[in-house]
């Protein structure tokens, strides 16, 4: 096929020699048109050996071969049958296997002529191919696979083989790159040490070597890094640029009234990170701060002392947690440290009753409170803001670019341009490269220091089958004045989980015929009124409750020194980020905290995250384990960030080009913050193609 009639835009139907049924398996994968045929990138590529003779074939090669079938026969039933089939050449025999394809008996009988694609292995004495792909060739063909080949092989779908979706690509490759238009000048390309776009997308496709796949996919990799770092880098660019906040200085007298209210001295991580904020906020220029710690390490203290800093220069704060749980967690330790101060501290959350709700918004706006605690109740339409100066959102992870830009237009002041500072937090770890990479519009801020007198705790991993022994431990240790947790990944059963999900521990199990049924036990979980879940928690705090069954509505913001055990059931059910909260509930005392994980992991997966558990108490650690074992393409998708995943970027080994795609944005913004002049036209469509919309790039130039 020649350019002519062929666009990137033109549909698969179109293409001469696909079959409508091919056309719909591709739909399936995402294929629609020739550009996006061009994007469904091979996984991998495997050399494919000459055409030999079956007793030339080497174990573990991909090889052809091709000889007469002299036996078949089914073994098996159902689903589980399997075609088995003999290939002689005359001087060597293969045993060829289809698994789950009983068909091909009647597709392939004794006398077929057969050539095969596979990978030989060792079979009793001689070798096996199983579902090899095969052509059925008449007896005067004598063609041959005459040259060895570097094959792609593609994702593909039941119906469609990958082999199939090499030829579709072949027929209309070299026309489709060159339709390409390359986003970097040569001259850039020639600085970089990278191809040409359409010559990549060729190298992909069809490479003659390693060497041409590993320079392709470094150019493609590029790409995706440096499309996200224009983006960031933009994004940043337009805030520093066009929008102002409120100075915040700090006084020695606004210090010291500020340090009078915190219940116990700083430790070093915190004052550094204090003092990196300080200075943000002492500048007109809006802060974007991302302070991490782990589990425990005093970020709410560092928190509250920026939004008095705020306050106490007659400005408003606000903090915004993902659960009302949380919430009113942060309500009720800051209430506490605030006690007998001038600081009017109210809690907004969409389940107060409507009368409560608008007083609360209406003396936000008048400016009758100083330091509003709420969810995503701050960020509706109702809520107005007569000064607000700073905002910190809680567990950054479960918010998106677009709440947080939602909260920077409530600042309330006449100027449009006018934001509030801007500080999240998280105590799930970022590894370096995802904190780079998607938030990269963010300063990154580590307390890497836990409090004093925090001893480390604990982990056990346990089966199900010991769980008599562990309630019978925690029996004991209740007796001698302890508190616990249990943690169940359901409320009723068979309301969460895969498989048998009535095999899984539910809340309503375990307070109607659990291990611990006769002790004093409460019930905390999502579905449960505010006053409710308020009432529980006070009496957990004073003791009049010896274990709480919970969900895991526990995983932040929780704390009381008492409680010394958590047990965590089904816990090969739970995200490693999720195990590492939920065991930072404990051991927040004098004394040692233990954490329990009872659960029968049925996948690698499953046991690694456990095995991780057990092995560190580092969330820094945790963090980088949990990317290794989940992949980028899961930690950088639109689930945990509302960003596009990679299709072939991996940060876990592409740091050095990641490192380089940073820094080229940099120098690339600097000189064109909007990317408005003629030569950066397509990187800047490109650009708003893949991440305007989740890094709310369309008001940008």
């Amino acid at each position: 096929m020649n350019s002519v009639g062929i666009s990137l835009t033109t549909t698969i139907y179109a293409l001469p020699g696909v079959r409508e049924m091919q056309a719909q398996k591709l739909e399936i994968l995402g294929v629609r048109n020739v550009g996006q045929l061009l994007t469904h990138l091979p996984h991998r590529h495997e050399w494919v050996r000459a055409q030999a003779g079956i007793a030339e074939l080497e174990p573990g090669v991909i090889s052809s071969a091709v000889g007469e079938i002299t036996a078949t026969k089914i073994s098996g039933f159902g689903r589980k049958a399997r075609f088995q089939a003999v290939l002689h050449d005359g001087d060597g025999r293969l045993d060829l296997v289809f698994f789950n394809q009983s068909f091909l008996a009647k597709k392939i009988p004794v006398g077929t002529r057969l050539r095969v694609q596979g990978k030989p292995t060792r079979f009793g004495p001689g070798l096996q191919m199983a579902n090899p792909q095969f052509t059925i060739i008449p007896f005067d063909d004598e063609s041959e696979v005459e040259d060895d080949a570097y094959r792609p092989v593609y994702p593909a779908t039941e119906g469609l083989t990958s082999e199939q979706i090499w030829g579709i690509v072949r027929s209309v490759l070299e026309p489709a790159i060159g339709l390409l238009e390359d986003h970097l000048s040569d001259a850039y390309r020639a600085e970089h040490a990278l191809p040409g776009l359409g010559e990549a997308y060729r190298m992909m496709h069809a490479p003659e070597n390693e060497d041409e796949v590993k320079a392709a996919r470094r150019r493609l990799a590029y790409d995706e890094l440096l499309m996200l770092q224009l983006g960031v880098h933009m994004k940043r660019a337009h805030l520093r640029r066009t929008l102002t906040a409120p100075a915040l200085p700090r006084t020695s007298e606004i210090n010291e009234r500020i340090a009078s209210r915190m219940p116990f001295a700083l430790t070093a991580a915190q004052q550094r990170v204090v003092d990196e904020i300080s200075r943000d906020v002492a500048l007109t220029t809006p802060t974007n701060r991302l302070v991490q710690g782990d589990v425990g390490s005093g970020k709410t203290a560092v928190a509250l002392d920026a939004m008095l800093l705020a306050i106490a220069n007659e400005h408003q704060a606000a903090l915004m947690a993902p659960t009302e749980l949380l919430a009113e967690q942060h309500f009720l330790s800051i209430t506490e440290m605030l006690a007998g101060s001038k600081v009017r501290v109210e809690l907004l959350t969409g389940s107060m009753p409507a009368a409560d709700r608008a007083g609360v918004v209406g003396r936000i706006a008048s400016g009758d409170i100083d330091l509003v605690i709420g969810t995503h109740a701050l960020i509706s339409d109702a809520v107005a803001f007569r000064s607000l100066a700073l905002v910190v959102i809680d567990e950054q992870h479960r918010f998106g670019v677009e709440q947080r830009a939602k909260l920077r237009v409530k600042g309330g002041r006449e100027e449009e341009t006018e934001t509030p500072h801007v500080i999240v937090m998280t105590a799930t770890p970022i590894p370096r490269t995802i904190g780079l990479t998607i938030f990269g519009d963010l300063d990154i801020s580590t307390i890497d220091e836990l409090p004093p007198g925090r001893s480390p705790v604990v982990t056990k991993k346990v089966t199900r089958e010991q769980r008599k022994t562990v309630y019978r431990w925690v029996r004991e240790k209740l007796g001698q004045g302890d508190q616990a947790f249990v943690v169940v990944p359901a409320i009723e059963p068979g309301s969460r989980g895969e498989g048998k999900v009535t095999d899984l521990r539910s809340l309503k199990k375990e307070l109607e015929g659990g291990e611990l049924h006769d002790v004093h036990v409460a019930a905390l979980h999502g579905r449960l009124k505010r006053d409710t879940r308020e009432h529980v928690m006070h009496r957990f705090r004073a003791g009049k409750i010896d274990a709480l069954i919970a969900t895991t509505v526990i995983e932040v913001g929780v704390d009381v020194p008492n409680a010394t055990m958590m047990i965590i059931e089904d816990a090969d059910r739970f995200g490693l980020a999720q195990l590492h909260q939920l065991r930072g509930r404990v051991g927040r005392g004098e004394k040692p905290g233990v954490c329990v994980l009872i659960g029968n992991p049925t996948t690698e997966d499953g046991m690694a995250r456990l095995n991780a558990m057990v092995e560190t108490t580092s969330g820094f650690v945790l963090a980088e384990r949990d990317l290794e074992i989940r992949g980028a393409g899961d930690v950088f998708g639109t689930r945990q960030s509302g960003a596009p995943p990679f299709r072939v970027a991996d940060p876990l080994r592409d740091t050095e080009l990641l490192q380089m795609a940073r820094r080229d944005a940099a120098a690339w913004i600097a000189e064109s913050p909007t990317l408005d002049r003629a030569e950066d036209a397509l990187a800047r469509r490109r650009l708003l193609k893949a991440h305007g919309k989740w890094l709310g790039l369309g008001d940008v130039g």
